[in-house]
């Protein structure tokens, strides 16, 4: 019956592990699909991250950088069912939240544009530094 016991216990320390397991320390989120949905959903996520109180960075490559433009296209600024929210719209939010928001260095170069034509608070990535803080221990690193 001891033995019972013990092995129970042990059990339920073991199964509460995950449910007694913290936020990370930090969030990086990478997003670089072309899909109004995807990238409204990453958006999603990270405003929940952000108000979980989980410091957040945001890489956007590729066409989901076309969201942090002044002129974005519409896939990016059209409201998407069910809450009728666009991603630039989610993203500027994360990013009065505190969210800090960056295009790879390479997108600007790429369309022959600089960064006045990005969002306010919107910042072009270093690559030195965004290696850091992907590679950091600390941080969860997401992809959308």
């Amino acid at each position: 019956m001891l033995k019972t016991l013990k092995m129970t216990a042990v059990a339920l320390v073991l199964a509460a592990g995950p449910a007694m397991a913290k936020d990370a320390l930090k969030l990086v989120t990478v997003v670089t699909d072309a899909n109004p949905q995807t990238q409204l959903m990453g958006m999603v996520l990270i405003n929940q991250a952000i108000d979980r109180g989980v410091p957040t960075r945001i890489l956007l490559c590729g066409p989901a950088a076309d969201m942090a433009l002044k002129d974005a296209p519409e896939t990016a600024t059209a409201p998407q069912p069910p809450k009728g929210a666009s991603p630039q719209a989610l993203l500027m939010a994360a990013m009065k939240k505190g969210a800090k928001a960056e295009v790879c260095a390479i997108y600007l170069p790429g369309k022959g544009a600089g960064p006045e034509v990005l969002l306010d608070g919107v910042t072009v990535a270093q690559p030195p530094a965004m290696a850091k803080t992907l590679l950091d221990r600390q941080a969860r690193v997401w992809s959308f």
